[in-house]
């Protein structure tokens, strides 16, 4: 399964990240007409990362 971008609105706490130059292009590029702001995409990134990480040390444990 890949990464989709979807709506998402919930509580949020601030907090001060810096990217490269080089990664927010990209990033800014993928989201042009999505209905996604440059947080959400991040956002969702990082739990899809989450998760493929858990997966990988699921399937580390298991085998």
């Amino acid at each position: 399964m890949g990464f989709r971008l979807k709506s998402d609105k919930k509580e949020t706490e601030n907090k001060t990240i810096r990217f490269p130059v080089d990664v927010i292009n990209d990033i800014e590029a993928a989201i042009v007409g999505k209905e996604v702001s440059f947080s959400g995409f991040v956002i969702q990134a990082c739990r899809y990362s989450l998760k493929e990480l858990e997966s990988d040390e699921d399937n580390t444990e298991n085998e």
